[in-house]
């Protein structure tokens, strides 16, 4: 239901969005195309947001990276921290705050 909200939202702004269920989807997703964002959810089958996160790391050290969830937790947000994600958004969140964070990331790393 997020992933369809955000991808709706999003795609209404006119950007370009691609949608995974899972981490490992996204990864092929990721190596078919070129990006200039990641967000991802820490919790998702088979791979979590913050595996998915270091290995975009590896491979894409300068994309910048929002993970969000519904479970926050203190150890989530330390992961998060040493991974280097960009942003931490717990849900509910508020879809024009969402919008103001990724476009002040991508504006960051356009600037770089």
């Amino acid at each position: 239901l997020i992933r369809d909200l955000v991808y709706d939202f999003f795609s209404s702004q006119g950007w370009h969005i691609s949608v995974a269920e899972s981490g490992e989807k996204a990864l092929d997703i990721l190596h078919s195309k070129q990006f200039d964002l990641v967000l991802t959810d820490i919790k998702m089958p088979q791979m979590d947001g913050l595996a998915l996160t270091s290995l975009v790391r590896q491979e894409h050290p300068e994309m910048p990276v929002v993970v969000m969830t519904g479970y926050p937790s203190v150890d989530s947000a330390v992961q998060a921290l040493r991974q280097k994600v960009d942003d931490y958004i717990v849900k509910p969140f508020n879809i024009n705050q969402l919008y103001k964070t990724i476009e002040a990331k991508l504006k960051e790393r356009s600037e770089s």
